[in-house]
């Protein structure tokens, strides 16, 4: 009966402890609800999948101190006031591994109050739609996603905490982030609150100040 009693006790702590981390990262604002995308990582032909925050993060940290990158110290000062990072990044061999409610699954949850849009660029062409969103709070930035969708892959960028977003693409090639995350920010130089010039290329267009 002890034996019985003990496990119960145990698993019942167990039980709260996992309650209580979940209910911990709810609460971190900021932050998406990814797991819907798990499903896809047997399709796809690479994964890369990263969760950076807590203790991790700090880590992070420790490693770019007797890391010899010479971003280091760049990457670095960007990561300070971060509470999380997050990336879901999916290649396939075959077009049409994921479906459009996969992605509207990550964008309905940035109509949430203080998230905006501020970048789009579609290419018909290319079957590619490029989106980046701020959340705001005042004239802070505390939160970046970055939602990248291509033919034959799918990647989610989601950083959590204050952070310049003109020096977003210095991120590019850190902690999972792709590289082509340097793509998107340099060519918007123009502040969040301003609309970029038009693109010329004829099949992309690029948006800011829109909300979905």
């Amino acid at each position: 009966m002890r034996a019985h009693l003990t496990r119960l006790w145990m698993h019942g702590l167990l039980a709260l402890v996992l309650l209580c981390a979940s209910h911990a990262a709810a609460a971190q604002p900021g932050r998406l609800e990814l797991r819907n995308l798990d499903k896809l990582a047997e399709k796809a032909a690479e994964v890369n999948d990263v969760t950076l925050d807590g203790a991790l993060l700090k880590l992070a940290v420790t490693v770019l101190d007797k890391s010899n990158d010479p971003d280091a110290a760049q990457v670095k000062d960007l990561i300070k006031d971060l509470t999380g990072i997050y990336v879901k990044n999916f290649e396939f061999d075959e077009a049409g591994q994921y479906s459009q409610a996969d992605v509207q699954a990550i964008r309905a949850q940035l109509t949430a109050p203080g998230w905006q849009r501020v970048v789009e660029s579609r290419s018909k062409r290319d079957h590619e739609q490029d989106e980046i969103y701020l959340l705001k709070n005042g004239d802070k930035i505390t939160g970046v996603t970055i939602l990248v969708a291509e033919a034959r892959e799918l990647t989610v960028v989601n950083i959590v905490g204050k952070i310049d977003f003109e020096k977003l693409g210095e991120l590019g090639g850190h902690f999972g982030i792709p590289d082509e995350i340097s793509d998107h920010p340099p060519k918007h130089k123009s502040k969040p609150n301003a609309s970029p010039a038009a693109d010329k290329t004829g099949d992309k267009k690029d948006t800011s100040n829109e909300k979905k």
